[in-house]
């Protein structure tokens, strides 16, 4: 049965519950912006064992804080045709990413890595803007667009810019997949090393102000991939979780203290403390512009201390765990094995970075 959609989140677009899955559509020739990312890599990788043609327009040096050449990607991402420019200059996305060629679909897993005020409006709008103008002229049939389900209550500038974008999207006449999932795994495995060392795992208030169902970059990447096929999935808002019950950080610091075999040992941050920083900034930050961005930052550090990555019911004003819906098959629990096992290579979260 197909999922039903359902005003849940008060921005006034559909909401797909999702439902059966398409049979994946084989040799589709698609463009992948964002490619160089966490979810981006894994995205390619689906995709190209699916047997699409995949282009990517990459920096002349990308990843967590610059240290991978495009000769890097190419060996992180076999199969896939990599093209060096800008994605936000559009005469380079023009001559260098699309060069003349059509796509049958257009994937964008572009994000600010910070957080900042400018830097969000640069790529989660504009970048993004540039890259659909140039699908349109391209004559591309398809946008899919990896979003966040922190839109559904926006407090931050880059969760605007992102709305603002996905406004764009709509109604540019595209068809579009616009799809929204809670928190990955990589953004729960910060406290991984504190633990390893005998440190006490952090958390905000008593740890259940807040919840999310984490989703493993693998099990979201072939959820992007399916909406290439899945009639049900165009023109919709898709908000995505993984697999199992919603977890809140407690119990997240619990399973991972099973895990590792030490003892559970937790210390209480007041989520206030962002705002007591925060404030000051702000204020300072109309004479000295370069605190703004400061500001900002301890803006989304009482947001994630504060609020579930869950679906927004707007009627009843609260989460709801039950109604977010869920993917996949990897687990919190096994992703925590095998970080404990092999260490967190590849999950690094340089400028995400909380703790």
């Amino acid at each position: 049965m197909q999922g039903l959609p359902r005003r849940v989140q008060g921005q006034g677009l559909p909401v797909l519950i999702p439902g059966a899955e398409a049979a994946p559509r084989r040799g589709a020739a698609v463009f992948v912006a964002g490619a160089s990312g966490y979810i981006g890599r894994a995205l390619v990788r689906e995709l190209c064992a699916r047997g699409h043609r995949v282009v990517c327009l990459v920096r002349p040096q990308s990843g967590v804080g610059g240290r991978d050449s495009p000769a890097d990607l190419a060996r992180d991402l076999p199969g896939a045709e990599l093209r060096v420019g800008d994605v936000s200059d559009p005469r380079s996305l023009r001559e260098d990413g699309f060069a003349g060629e059509t796509f049958d679909a257009v994937f964008s897993c572009l994000a600010t890595r910070g957080g900042g005020i400018r830097d969000a409006w640069n790529v989660e709008f504009a970048a993004n803007r540039v890259l659909l103008d140039a699908a349109l002229t391209a004559g591309v049939h398809r946008f899919v667009l990896l979003s966040a389900i922190c839109v559904q209550r926006p407090k931050l500038a880059f969760q605007q810019a992102k709305l603002a974008f996905e406004a764009s999207l709509v109604a540019s006449g595209i068809a579009y997949s616009i799809v929204r999932p809670t928190a990955f795994f990589k953004s729960l495995a910060g406290q991984v090393p504190r633990v390893l060392a005998g440190k006490p795992y952090l958390l905000f208030g008593n740890g259940e102000l807040t919840a999310c169902k984490p989703i493993s970059e693998r099990d979201l990447a072939r959820y992007l991939g399916d909406c290439l096929d899945d009639p049900a999935r165009e023109n919709a808002v898709l908000p995505i979780g993984g697999p199992g019950p919603a977890l809140t950080p407690r119990a997240m610091g619990e399973l991972l203290f099973r895990l590792s075999g030490r003892p559970a040992h937790f210390r209480s941050v007041p989520p206030g403390l962002f705002t007591a920083v925060g404030g000051p900034l702000g204020t300072l930050g109309r004479v000295f512009p370069p605190l703004l961005d400061k500001a900002e930052f301890a803006r989304i550090g009482h947001y994630y201390a504060t609020e579930s990555m869950l679906l927004w019911d707007e009627e009843r004003g609260a989460y709801d765990a039950d109604a977010t819906p869920s993917f996949g098959e990897d687990t919190l629990e096994g992703f925590y094995e095998q970080v404990l096992a092999r260490g967190l290579a590849g999950q690094e979260l340089g400028d995400h970075a909380l703790f």
